[in-house]
């Protein structure tokens, strides 16, 4: 951006159901480990593989930024229902463009973007977060079936005059592509007076981008996000939305509280890490676009939840075609194609559904009841659940206990040995949602389903 003032619940033995896809459960699932995790990576706190070779992407000058596009593609090319494209525009310049084609209204398109080009090593805010979330909403949104399209993108050369973002606004207005809105992220994790405060920066007498923003104040309004927001209008034109402006189409600017004076005063050199961030901020306001763009994109009334007891997964979907997945080997299991699938050996599963052109797959579910006794209700006891900060466990008996915390995806969390009768795990740390806990020794095992407030 140029510089501008302006009770425990048993997930084995009684069938449950995970989450399904309100579009709550959607807001829910931005994980905010996630989004730190792709910063770290895209700013260079830490190595990654690109290309089959660990890396370290300190620099994204637009003359030195070939391994973070290339690490873009990487990262959209792991997702499904995805076409990833790059758009060549100069000699130097290459926009990263990911589309999701929409089953009911193809031709309407929704643009997520931030620009991922720098002006020096780092360059955690400016804009490592911008295009860390629009990372995390491609992962989620990516394993949906949405009435309408949503193109993904990502910038080059906005800091040397917009130029990624005008190439393609120009060839859209060629294509005579239906843009019913943009969003652009500029600079979005740093709050430095810890106020929550957002502007949504809107073009003046622009009444396609007022409605925008009437929009996601309107999703603001219906959900919850611990966050305050400011209307700007008129708004900056110094970053990539002003290329939609010009050209006619709806777009917005959503990011940190510049018109308060809140700016980040290490942007724009090599001071901009991502020990600055304020992370809260930063999740709730990922969350805030994930609620717009999910809202837009319209979910298509697909069940891609799982019931679950201690023999069986069953597809909450009840018609359509079935293909059990082995989550670990990513292979899909040989003649699992009924609605309910009965693993051999534990392990992680999923089921892809199909219904018409729509495809979708749920998220993987750990199994691991095959061998074990149960333990009874009476013999474990968690509290509180929903859990905020120390999560309570009490055992009747001593014994050698193995604890283990998955996230939704069925990733190990946490992972922790105690022979106590008595152990507190802490979870302060995780975000928000959906956890489950496996309690095991060499006789018998459990698993509960955690909530993480």
């Amino acid at each position: 951006m140029k510089n501008l003032k302006i009770t425990i619940l048993c997930f084995l033995v009684f069938a449950i159901n995970s989450y399904g896809q309100t579009i709550q459960d959607i807001i829910n699932q931005v994980n905010l480990d996630a989004l730190v995790l792709t910063v770290n990576e895209f700013s260079g706190e830490q190595s990654v593989v690109v290309n089959g070779m660990t890396e370290t992407i300190i620099n994204r000058q637009q003359a030195n930024n070939n391994l973070a596009a290339d690490y873009l593609v990487q990262r959209f090319n792991q997702l499904d229902n995805i076409t990833v494209t790059a758009q060549q525009f100069d000699g130097n310049g290459r926009n990263i463009i990911a589309t999701q084609i929409g089953k009911t209204n193809p031709n309407n398109i929704y643009i997520i973007c931030a620009h991922y080009d720098t002006v020096a090593d780092y360059c955690a805010d400016d804009n490592a977060s911008g295009t860390a979330t629009i990372i995390e909403i491609a992962r989620i949104l990516s394993t949906q079936c949405l009435d309408n399209t949503i193109v993904y993108a990502l910038w080059d050369e906005e800091e040397n005059g917009l130029n990624g973002s005008r190439a393609y606004a120009i060839e859209a207005v060629t294509n005579g592509d239906n843009i019913l809105g943009v969003l652009n992220i500029d600079m979005m994790a740093y709050d430095g007076d810890g106020d929550k405060s957002i502007d949504i920066d809107i073009h003046q007498n622009d009444a396609a981008s007022l409605a925008m923003s009437n929009d996601i104040v309107s999703v603001f309004n219906t959900y919850t996000f611990d966050l305050n927001i400011n209307i700007i209008n008129p708004g900056t034109e110094l970053s990539d939305h002003s290329s939609f402006w010009n050209r006619g189409f709806p777009a917005v600017l959503v990011g940190e509280a510049w018109s308060e004076g809140d700016e980040n005063n290490e942007y724009h050199s090599m001071d901009d890490r991502i020990s600055n961030f304020n992370l809260p901020y930063y999740h709730e306001m990922a969350k805030l676009i994930m609620g717009y763009m999910v809202t837009k994109a319209g979910l298509i009334a697909i069940d891609n939840t799982v019931t679950q007891t201690i023999t069986t997964l069953t597809s909450n979907e009840t018609s359509g075609l079935y293909q059990w997945i082995n989550c670990d080997t990513d292979t899909a299991i040989s003649g699992a194609v009924n609605q309910s699938f009965m693993p051999t050996v534990n392990g992680n599963y999923a089921v892809e559904i199909t219904s018409g052109t729509c495809t979708e797959r749920s998220e993987c579910i750990l199994f691991d009841t095959l061998n074990l006794d149960t333990f009874s209700q009476t013999e474990i006891t968690i509290y509180p659940n929903p859990v905020k900060n120390k999560l309570n466990i009490e055992i009747a008996f001593k014994a050698n206990f193995s604890y283990n915390l998955y996230d939704v995806s069925g990733k190990l969390i946490l992972q922790e040995q105690s022979d106590k009768k008595k152990t507190s795990l802490d979870v302060n740390h995780l975000a928000k949602g959906v956890y489950f806990l496996n309690i095991s020794t060499s006789q018998k095992s459990r698993t509960y389903k955690v909530i993480k407030e």
